[in-house]
């Protein structure tokens, strides 16, 4: 048996054992709060083996708690990014990409099939009830395998291979899983940007629960809310993610307090929150985060004005030169230029699942993908948008990860339209309308529809080359912004031609990475949005592969969950790389294209170098937004 022990022994993160004395000192936050009765110090907030990080270790100053952080977003619902900022995760990535525990204080696991979740003791929720594995069960018999609150079962989190795994809770401070086979995505799972939560406030829920309550009672509830059910009532109040219901207890380092419609949202302190500095000072260092919802087009302006403090959502590498001319003229912050993660800034996604029969048959011939990679003139759109400072090339990991491999990233990507055309005559799409445009077998011309959530106007730019380059391969380029969820609606669809996204969001893949987002497992990818929902319903909705391609790629994934062996596991990664590359499921045009964050001068701890990816790291997240803090003299401001 392979058992090893997940802690926090490392250079930049440990936790203290139970001899560890250190006195947490109050914050000046709380002190009004401290004369009300029934408010508890600070000693019986945080838990009694808290999370002790040693900033000096890291490289960071220690910082003083206060003040105000503004930042902006583009839509009411992207409060949500709080909890992705904030990333309070199970476990969590620390600097250097390895996976350690953050709310628990370690983990025991066996044979990658065993895991012994232990949790903190005192450790509490927002509301001030207590963490412990009464919240995983909840979540687990009341939640999870309610029929009602989860028509589809236990969600992706607890499945492997068809079969789905066990939870057990062998005293208020112990969860242990169990798989029958090895599950080595499970770690990465829990540490992602939207982790799949598999606890739950339960003294909150309960009383939202048909088990836990008169069903009279219950239902006179229901109907106050205006809801269907109470299943409705619960799932609507029972919002981990999207952070919208302020009554919902967190882990996080902040909590939502605004209500109602408010272009203004204010997150202010978790009194509870688990994470101390070695000086005894509890983190979070700022009490209050502020996002504003503002136009999609006026982040960057208002950024120049010094209307935000931390700001890189809602900004381009379009919008550096406003910025760095903001900065010129006694802005008082900077624009730094980080990395970007994802696999590819800008990349097109014909729908191999789309409903029209004649074109369908079109875009699943690689010939017809391989043609439309060769058509695109990447130099050229890399100058135009980016000084050529990205990365020309195909979606595939990034330089920076062990699986790079340039013959994957210069695949039938270089602007060949002699190459394009020959390909296309030998589909036997030979027959042209008098304005030159190529004619499907059916007899329409070849209008290719490509549909954009409208909110970069690098892609706006970036299609516009795009077009001109494919009209010499007698297609005509057809552009239809959407919003963004109608958007991702019509993929599901299946009524989209092709969508325009960024690449996979891991551009960055290690040996432990679990490779499932280059199989058909989700709908999220745009190639193919039917196999994914037959792969996630289980088959109750979508359709089953039938390609061989992407049915090798599901077959390379199931044995990457099944091996234990690194070797293997990169091997496996290499050929799914190498696939991908082949067939162009998703032509990228460039990576690696420089995000512009906007830091204001009084904030510290913000690294100056840093990466900007959804996976892993959760944007800011992985830098511990929890840990940047004001100037003293900023804070002699209000803020």
């Amino acid at each position: 048996m392979l058992k090893r022990i997940l802690t926090l022994f490392t250079l930049a993160f440990f936790w203290t054992s139970p001899a560890v004395s250190l006195e947490v000192k109050e914050s000046a936050y709380w002190l009004d709060q401290l004369s009300h009765e029934g408010f508890p110090e600070v000693h019986t907030r945080v838990p009694q083996d808290p999370l002790i990080v040693d900033l000096a270790a890291k490289g960071r100053a220690f910082g003083n708690q206060g003040g105000t952080l503004r930042t902006m977003i583009t839509r009411a619902k992207d409060i949500r990014q709080m909890v992705v900022y904030g990333y309070a995760r199970l476990v969590g990535y620390d600097d250097e990409y390895n996976i350690v525990p953050d709310l628990l204080r370690d983990i025991e696991i066996e044979d990658d099939r065993r895991y012994t979740l232990h949790l903190r003791r005192g450790h509490k929720w927002s509301d001030g009830s207590p963490f412990t594995s009464a919240d995983f069960e909840y979540w687990w018999l009341h939640v999870a395998n309610n029929e009602e609150l989860s028509p589809n079962g236990p969600p992706d989190v607890m499945r492997l291979a068809g079969t789905i795994g066990r939870m057990s809770f062998p005293d208020e401070l112990t969860v242990v899983l169990e798989w029958d086979a090895p599950n080595p995505r499970f770690l990465q799972l829990l540490a992602a940007a939207r982790p799949p939560f598999i606890y739950r406030p339960s003294a909150y829920l309960k009383q939202f629960h048909v088990a836990f309550n008169d069903p009279d009672a219950l239902a006179e509830a229901v109907r106050s809310r205006r809801v269907r059910s109470w299943a409705a009532l619960h799932n609507k109040l029972d919002n981990m993610y999207k952070f919208d219901n302020p009554d919902l207890p967190t882990l996080q380092p902040w909590v939502a307090e605004t209500r109602g419609q408010s272009s203004r949202k204010l997150f202010v302190r978790n009194a509870y929150y688990h994470r101390v500095d070695s000086n005894g000072v509890q983190l979070p260092y700022i009490d209050v985060v502020e996002m504003t919802v503002v136009g999609s087009g006026l982040v960057a302006a208002k950024s120049n004005a010094g209307e935000s403090d931390l700001q890189a959502r809602g900004l381009d590498f379009r919008d550096v030169s406003i910025l760095k001319k903001g900065e010129a003229d006694g802005g008082a912050y900077k624009t730094h230029l980080w990395g970007n993660g994802s696999a590819s800034q800008i990349a097109i996604y014909p729908n191999l699942n789309f409903a029209d029969p004649v074109w369908r048959e079109v875009i699943r011939d690689v010939r017809f993908r391989r043609a439309l990679s060769m058509g695109i003139d990447r130099r050229m759109i890399n100058r135009a948008l980016y000084f050529g400072l990205a990365q020309e090339g195909g979606m595939t990991a990034l330089s920076r990860s062990p699986f790079f491999d340039a013959k994957n990233l210069n695949a039938w990507s270089n602007h060949d339209l002699a190459a394009a055309n020959a390909l296309l005559d030998e589909m036997g799409l030979t027959e042209r309308t008098p304005s030159g445009l190529r004619m499907l077998p059916d007899g329409r011309p070849m209008e290719f529809v490509i549909e954009t959530a409208g909110e970069r106007q690098e892609v706006g730019n970036a299609l516009a080359i795009v077009t001109d380059t494919w009209r010499d391969l007698g297609i005509k380029l057809v552009l239809r912004p959407l919003d963004r969820d109608i958007l991702r609606n019509r993929v599901y669809a299946g009524v989209t031609m092709a969508a325009i996204w960024f690449g996979w969001d891991n551009g960055l893949p290690q040996t432990f990475t679990p490779p499932e987002y280059l199989a058909p497992m989700h709908q999220e990818f745009f190639a193919w949005p039917k196999w994914g929902q037959y792969m996630q319903t289980h088959g109750a909705a979508g359709e089953p592969i039938d390609m061989p391609e992407p049915q090798r790629l599901m077959d390379l994934w199931h044995a990457w969950e099944v091996t234990l062996d690194p070797d293997e596991r990169g091997k496996i990664w290499s050929e799914m790389l190498g696939i991908h590359a082949d067939q162009q499921y998703g032509i990228g045009i460039l990576a690696e294209a420089p995000q512009p964050v906007v830091v204001a001068d009084a904030l510290r701890n913000v690294p100056e170098t840093g990466k900007w990816a959804w996976e892993p790291g959760a944007h800011f997240g992985i830098h511990r937004m929890d840990e940047f803090f004001f100037t003293p003299e900023s804070l002699k401001v209000k803020r």
